[in-house]
């Protein structure tokens, strides 16, 4: 894999391409389309165009079609990890996962044809959790705003089970920042 220098550093758009470099998301479930604007370690802005071929939109609502707000949740998260991904050096072996979710709000639902600019601001970065501040708007208008903790952890899987690569500092869903 590219290290780090070589994806961001002095970086300010990120395409898809680059994007599936950083994150391991594929279709249906990578919701980012583009980066437009990064500060190593420190924020980053990307964007999502929301369009009807979305697979939710089926069941989310039929004749009402809303983004679920865990998706939105979700981009904002996954826009964290392309700012934080890069800065770990065996990325490849993995995995960002989510630990927490607080103050999740909605404010205004996101439907076909819309344009989310996710904002992500970290909060705090340690070499195995992060917690990150964001804010998902469409023309200027909050839609979300949540704060979301995540937890590196192996990407390669254990005998005992799926579960087996969580790491013993995640404990009863809140994240062991020692």
């Amino acid at each position: 894999m590219e290290n780090s220098d070589c994806i961001l550093e002095g970086r300010q758009v990120l395409e898809i391409g680059e994007i599936m470099s950083i994150l391991p998301h594929r279709y249906p479930f990578l919701l980012i389309d583009r980066i437009i604007e990064i500060e190593r370690k420190t924020r980053i802005v990307a964007l999502k165009n929301v369009t009807i071929n979305e697979p939710f939109f089926q069941g989310h609502f039929p004749g009402f079609p809303i983004m679920p707000g865990a998706l939105v949740v979700e981009a904002i998260a996954q826009a964290g990890g392309v700012l934080l991904m890069p800065e770990v050096p065996d990325r490849d072996k993995k995995l960002m996962v989510f630990t927490g979710i607080e103050r999740a709000k909605f404010r205004r639902p996101v439907v076909p044809g819309d344009q989310l600019r996710i904002e992500v601001n970290v909060l705090n970065w340690k070499p195995r959790v992060a917690k990150m501040e964001g804010r998902a708007t469409v023309d200027g208008k909050l839609a979300c705003e949540a704060t979301v903790m995540c937890q590196l952890v192996p990407r390669v899987r254990e005998a005992q089970g799926a579960g087996a690569e969580f790491e013993p500092a995640l404990v009863g869903g809140t994240v062991n920042q020692e």
